[in-house]
């Protein structure tokens, strides 16, 4: 990349502020194919929308649910479908990038610091003005470029900084818009209708003050396995017995808990969230559920061991990203129970000593 289009020239020499007028057509290049990866690029859309209100917008990504994510967006127009794995699906791949490059463009956007398939992408759009990070990361110049910042680290709220400093705004003047999957009305009451059907398979507590979601599964090294779990629900469970618990089961449609819970499955992305939209508090490690718990607008705690939490933390709506790294399951358990405002004594210490986990919680955004 950096042989072919040289380095990026960096924001001193690039054009001085993005115009907020004549901006009708706009491309979004993020060649990213996870759940959670797809997701946070929707406080992007929030953003062009409210600051181009009358343009339409095109995404190219790799995402194999990106018409669930976004197609719900009323100024998204199209979506270039890219293979997960272009390397094994050249012509694919290929087809997508001829039918972007068909398209003229007002401005087109690589919102990822790190990308250079995004990058590649924006370099090969036929577009007027043009816009993403500099660094040493980047290849290719742009019109416009800003500077990768200290902060904001998030993948959500990054995009947004882009924009808002390309157009001469101090980014954190405003809120940033929080990840949103747009259901609708009626997608949320039918994720009501199942979750009061989950709830009739076993008795639930009179006066029930909602359901708790448990998601017990997350990819790689970011997965807590069966005993942390079981651990975890060992103080999690007598404390929330004024709620039922749920289970969210994984893509391969097993309990990982040992079906202990109701559960629910579905392989649409759409309809998980709107179970999910209904649930009072939603639990998991770090993974794309949890990102779409967050987008549904349930209150969310992310458990994060591995990734950093002030990139990947879920933010906004009172969620909570908790640093378990250092803290056995117990004491995260506590830690969730705070969101609650529920205090609990865990197993195997002494009740005397009023032994409660520090509550360490971060939470992102507002």
């Amino acid at each position: 990349m950096r042989f072919v289009f040289g380095g990026s020239h960096g924001p001193a020499e690039a054009a001085r502020w993005l115009p907020r007028v004549g901006i009708h057509r706009i491309l979004i290049c993020r060649t990213v194919h996870t759940l959670g990866d797809s997701l946070t690029l929707t406080p992007l859309l929030q953003e062009l929308a409210a600051l181009y209100p009358g343009a339409e917008i095109d995404i190219i990504n790799g995402s194999p649910v990106a018409q669930s994510i976004y197609g719900h967006f009323f100024s998204v127009r199209r979506i270039f479908q890219l293979p997960v794995r272009a390397v094994r699906h050249p012509v694919r791949a290929l087809r997508a990038i001829r039918d972007m490059r068909r398209g003229r463009y007002d401005l087109v956007i690589d919102p990822d610091p790190d990308s250079q398939g995004g990058r590649l992408l924006a370099l090969r759009a036929n577009a007027t003005h043009s816009l993403g990070f500099s660094g040493p990361k980047k290849s290719g110049r742009l019109t416009h470029e800003v500077a990768v910042p200290p902060e904001p680290r998030h993948k959500g709220t990054l995009p947004v900084y882009l924009v808002r400093s390309a157009i001469g705004e101090v980014p954190s003047q405003r809120d940033f818009p929080r990840l949103d999957i747009r259901l609708s009305a009626a997608e949320r009451r039918q994720g009501r209708h199942t979750l009061d059907r989950l709830n009739r398979c076993r008795p639930i507590p009179a006066g029930s003050k909602g359901s708790i979601g448990i998601y017990a599964f997350a990819s790689g090294n970011k997965h807590l396995g069966g005993n942390w779990w079981n651990r975890f629900l060992d103080v999690f469970e007598p404390a929330t017995a004024d709620y039922s618990l749920i289970e969210i089961l994984p893509a391969f449609g097993h309990s990982p808990l040992g079906s202990r819970y109701p559960d629910f499955f579905s392989s649409d992305v759409r309809k998980l969230a709107s179970v999910l939209a209904n649930l009072s508090l939603y639990v998991s490690a770090d993974c794309g559920v949890m990102h779409l718990a967050s987008a549904a607008g349930t209150r969310t705690a992310g458990i994060f061991t591995v990734t950093p939490q002030d990139e990947w933390g879920p933010y906004g709506n009172a969620n909570r990203a908790i640093d378990a790294r250092g803290l056995d399951p117990e004491q995260v358990a506590v830690n969730v129970l705070a969101m609650l405002e529920i205090r609990a004594t865990a197993p195997g210490r002494q009740a005397a000593s009023g032994y409660a986990a520090p509550l360490l919680q971060t939470s992102f955004g507002v």
